[in-house]
């Protein structure tokens, strides 16, 4: 009879560590690195038994930690969640739906999802919401709710938009679906979100430009802030769905990028360290902040 390939061995071996109570919930799994030198495999076989323990749900990724023995999904209770004495509204079905959101991703999200959740039938929701649409529009208007501008702001428009564009990069890394909900071409006049507009053209108001420039230098930064947080989003899922970090991932692929470097045609790119290309999303975000600021300082004197 054929020998296993060396992953499923390492998957097994693993996993009777996870079963066995050896591997408790939350503790760290050997990283793709560890596994490839305490099995004596290359760094890919390693990344794909740790695939395979992620997409069996034994083990998941966590940011800045690493991949971790996955706590066991309680089980499924028959009887309603909710207190039937608790009377149904609309804010517990945006707070339910905003929490499967963050527990599971927008993709997850269903009215059937939220009633189940509250443990109530389904169309009692559509006394509250019309439907996904305008609950989605709900969650990203309470969200913004929770990250309200201060009443006083800073004294420079610079401050002023720092501060904006640093409260809404909070709410996205809080809530990573979030800045899918947010169009810029179709914005929605909501009254958590509309502050923010005006906190920006108010930065920006009495420095020589006309509105439309000033609302053209909100929109930009919005949508810069918006579009790196994206990629939070992004990152999470790819985490999930290949049980490696960013800097996993980076080490896996270690070999196919020295491969491409070594060639020679990149010589500026191959000065890079893999550390360095294994960025931070918030370094990032704040490296884009900046530069975009610099350039709205010609603007706005």
């Amino acid at each position: 009879m054929p020998e296993d390939p060396p992953y499923l061995r390492i998957v097994a071996e693993l996993r009777r560590r996870i079963e066995s109570g050896e591997l408790t919930p939350g503790a760290r799994v050997p990283s793709v690195r560890r596994v490839a030198a305490e099995w004596d495999v290359a760094l890919a076989t390693a990344t794909k038994a740790l695939a395979v323990l992620s997409q069996e749900g034994l083990v998941r990724a966590v940011p800045r930690v690493g991949t971790v023995v996955a706590t066991p999904a309680p089980a499924r209770r028959s009887a309603p969640r909710r207190d039937p004495s608790v009377h149904l509204t609309r804010d517990l079905v945006v707070r339910a739906a905003i929490d499967i959101a963050d527990a599971q991703g927008f993709a997850a999200l269903s009215m059937r999802a939220v009633a189940v959740e509250l443990g109530v039938p389904t169309m009692s929701l559509y006394r509250h919401v019309r439907g996904r649409a305008e609950l989605a529009m709900l969650m990203a208007d309470t969200v913004f709710g929770e990250h309200r501008l201060p009443a006083v702001p800073p004294p420079t428009w610079r401050a002023q938009l720092e501060l904006s564009a640093r409260m809404q990069w909070a709410a996205y890394r809080q809530h990573p679906w979030l800045p899918r909900l947010i169009p810029i071409t179709r914005p929605h006049p909501t009254r958590n979100l509309m502050p923010y507009v005006e906190w920006a053209l108010r930065a920006v108001d009495g420095h020589g430009q006309d509105t439309t420039t000033m609302l053209h230098a909100h929109i930009t930064l919005f949508g810069y802030v918006r579009g790196t947080a994206v990629d939070i989003e992004t990152e999470a899922q790819a985490e999930f769905d290949t049980g490696l970090s960013a800097e996993q991932w980076m080490d896996a692929n270690e070999a196919g990028f020295s491969a491409v470097l070594d060639s020679g045609s990149f010589p500026v790119f191959a000065r890079v360290s893999s550390e360095e290309f294994a960025f931070d999303l918030d370094a990032l975000f704040e490296f884009g902040l900046q530069r975009l600021l610099d350039g709205f300082a010609v603007l706005f004197r």
